[in-house]
């Protein structure tokens, strides 16, 4: 997606800048885009919307930041990821609404992506790493959202305290407390897998 994507910009002639720097750019992008997909899936619950999320932001950052310092590149592009997550947050919120005053049902399994994988090595590994990245990513989806945030930006993702903050357009204080909460919780909640 990202070699793609930062392709096409790269040969229209709306980004002139980006194209002197597409392979620092282009590297960036496909370094930071598995990431930013699981970053986006757990928030949304959704591997299609968390696609989409990750796509617009990706657009977005290359539109308006690739002519910036490299340096600036990972909390520019995140803070463009967040605020697109808050922007579903705050979509989903009227749409559910809507949806529950109507009585729709989004429940509904589709039978396929449950189907067990015939390439599993044994059962019981398979078992133990399923219950595992269940648990964190149910832990992970209970945080409230700025504590999620703070949380895979500063573990998952590495940045430091200050870029952290700069995506999450909060202080560096702040950043600490969200990070010291979610670090509690994710403790407390994950206790049996240690």
């Amino acid at each position: 997606m990202s070699q793609a994507l930062s392709t096409a910009f790269m040969e229209t002639d709306h980004n002139p800048q980006a194209r002197t720097q597409s392979p620092g750019l282009e590297k960036f992008l496909a370094d930071v885009e598995r990431r930013a997909l699981i970053m986006a899936e757990i928030a949304t619950r959704n591997r299609e919307e968390a696609l989409d999320l990750v796509q617009d932001s990706m657009i977005a950052f290359v539109t308006k930041y690739a002519h910036k310092s490299e340096a600036d590149w990972p909390p520019l592009f995140h803070r463009i990821l967040l605020n697109r997550i808050r922007d579903w947050y705050r979509r989903s919120a009227v749409r559910n609404r809507w949806k529950g005053w109507f009585g729709f049902d989004d429940d509904q399994v589709d039978p396929i992506q449950t189907a067990p994988d015939p390439r599993r090595i044994t059962p019981e590994t398979e078992l133990r790493r399923d219950e595992s990245r269940d648990a964190i990513g149910a832990a992970l989806r209970q945080l409230p959202l700025r504590q999620q945030q703070a949380f895979m930006l500063r573990v998952w993702e590495g940045l430091d305290v200050k870029d952290t903050a700069k995506a999450m357009g909060c202080s560096q204080g702040s950043v600490k407390t969200h990070l010291f909460r979610a670090m509690q919780s994710l403790r407390g909640q994950l206790q049996e897998y240690r």
